[in-house]
């Protein structure tokens, strides 16, 4: 015999997921994690929590645009490295 399905509120799929009521009805309404409606209950079935989670991980390498090259500086003896100062506007200026 199949094991019964595990049913999870939305409340406990939000703390299971660590983020709020909220985004869980915002994942269910883009088709990002499925869910039932029985009668005026909105139920999530465990498994398709957990798959969603498995989902959502992270594959290495994709994160470069988060920690950007580092500032190389332009006199080695500098202990500090430099960036050039951005020029004002024009409308800066006025006194």
């Amino acid at each position: 015999m199949a094991d019964p399905i595990q049913w999870m509120s939305t409340s406990e799929a939000a703390d299971y997921l660590g983020v709020t009521l909220r985004t869980v009805y915002r994942f269910i309404d883009e088709g990002q994690l499925a869910a039932y409606k029985f009668g005026r209950v909105i139920r999530v079935k465990e498994q398709d929590v957990v798959a969603f989670v498995e989902s959502a991980r992270i594959k290495p390498g994709t994160l470069e645009h988060l920690h950007p090259e580092p500032i190389v500086p332009k006199n080695p003896q500098m202990s500090t490295p430099t960036r050039p100062i951005p020029a004002k506007p024009p409308s800066a200026n006025i006194n």
